[in-house]
């Protein structure tokens, strides 16, 4: 399998907006305080965030959090990432108060090169899990013409949804660095393991790991479950 994908450093970002995907989906704290109680998430993207910003890009940054069904929901808004990401990055995070309405489209109209505009929480609008094509289209036509997707959502990159697959229909797509790293990784230990190959297998939901768990038993020598998939 081919691992070798166009990362950012690939292409001409300067004075290009950028559709960056994050995975911005952060614990937080449980009172309803909008305390982050664990940012690395956040820190796990200001490499590539770091690099455009860096490079002159205007970077429209998107993520989801949680699973609101569509919901505006206060205690899932992307408020708190954004002053952590700003405090990170040490400059202002914009902060849109939609996802592809009039306050994003004005603030994405207006996004400088080395500047930062944060969406809304993209699950906000059920077109997003639904990879509604006019959903996706909205989100790609906020870096207008001539923008650029950049994918940087590791743990988000396995879900068919507009964020994650359907603008790519619309924006010549590339990987940010957590995910060329991840590619690096992971095709290096498929393609040519040392052995013995030890899999370490967690989460949930069992249904969408039992493909991998019989890829891997073509591969790996061990094969370890844990998390809620050993219940």
């Amino acid at each position: 399998m081919d691992y070798n994908k166009k990362s950012v450093v690939d292409i001409d970002v300067n004075g290009k907006k950028v559709l960056l995907r994050c995975d911005f989906n952060v614990p937080m704290a449980k009172d309803g305080s909008g305390v982050i109680t664990d940012d690395k998430r956040i820190r796990a993207a200001l490499p590539t965030i770091q690099y455009l910003l860096d490079n002159n890009a205007a970077v429209i940054a998107c993520s989801h959090m949680g699973k609101p069904k569509g919901e505006w929901k206060p205690e899932l808004s992307m408020a708190p990432v954004a002053a952590r990401l700003s405090e990170l990055l040490g400059k202002e995070v914009i902060l849109a108060k939609d996802i592809v309405g009039e306050d994003a489209k004005a603030k994405a109209a207006a996004l400088q090169p080395g500047q930062i505009l944060l969406l809304e929480n993209l699950r906000y609008d059920n077109g997003e899990t639904k990879n509604d094509p006019a959903f996706a289209k909205a989100l790609a036509d906020l870096a207008g013409e001539g923008g650029v997707y950049v994918s940087d959502a590791f743990g988000t990159v396995h879900r068919a949804h507009a964020s994650t697959a359907g603008v790519a229909a619309y924006l010549p797509a590339v990987s940010g660095f957590l995910i060329q790293k991840e590619l690096e990784i992971i095709g290096g230990a498929l393609a040519a393991p040392k052995r013995p190959l030890v899999a370490i297998l967690g989460g949930s939901k069992v249904s969408s790991k039992i493909g991998v768990i019989n890829n891997l038993l073509e591969i790996a020598d061990t094969i370890i479950i844990g998390g809620g998939m050993a219940y």
